[in-house]
């Protein structure tokens, strides 16, 4: 099995990242674990208190529980991976079942934050983006997708996405193997990336 981390701020590519390597592998063989299913279950904060989350933050996130999965997965165990609603700010009742595969894929914004989680990663993955674009595809992506106002994507950028991109995010680019400049645009070093990532699948 090859456990690979892909990380990133938020509009730097990840998930067009996450889709190159799935197209470059056999059906069946990869299983893709989204950081977002990992944010803390808040069900008994009232809900007032729960939309104030700051979805950006490391302690938004449920870090024992990913790892401890991840290790599972890595052992051969399936899990029941969590699911999350940005409605009720709060973890759901329904989970997703997940088989081991040969591949293991968790992705998303701070998915080389924790030690312990990165400690069981084969493959560590940065994807980096300029700051104008990441601002640009949130805007695009926001307005066409959630229908949220251009005046409240610009204020929430500058209060949450970047400042926690620069002090959370950012820095965990020391701890990849990989980064990938000009998120999923970058041709050449994606196939490269798809080329290490078939030979390690080949190995097993």
């Amino acid at each position: 099995m090859t456990i690979i981390g892909i990380g990133g701020g938020t509009g730097s590519g990840k998930t067009t990242v996450v889709r190159k390597i799935i197209e470059s592998l056999p059906d069946k063989s990869i299983a893709v674990i989204p950081q977002d299913s990992y944010y803390n279950d808040q069900s008994d904060l009232p809900l007032e208190v729960r939309k104030r989350t700051n979805f950006d933050h490391p302690d938004a996130f449920d870090w024992e529980l990913l790892a401890h999965q991840i290790e599972e997965l890595r052992h051969g165990r399936a899990i029941e991976q969590p699911t999350y609603s940005y409605i009720t700010c709060t973890r759901l009742a329904e989970t997703i079942h997940v088989e081991p595969k040969e591949v293991i894929v968790v992705e998303g914004i701070m998915a080389l934050y924790d030690k312990n989680l990165r400690e069981q990663m084969d493959l560590k993955i940065f994807v980096d983006a300029g700051c104008d674009e990441r601002l640009l595809r949130v805007i695009q992506r926001d307005i066409a997708e959630r229908g949220h106002p251009l005046e409240m994507l610009i204020d929430k950028y500058r209060n949450v996405l970047r400042p926690m991109h620069d002090e959370f995010i950012e820095p965990t680019k020391q701890f990849a193997d990989i980064i990938i400049p000009n998120g999923g645009h970058n041709e050449k070093a994606i196939a490269m990336m798809q080329m290490y990532i078939k030979a390690s699948v080949n190995q097993i």
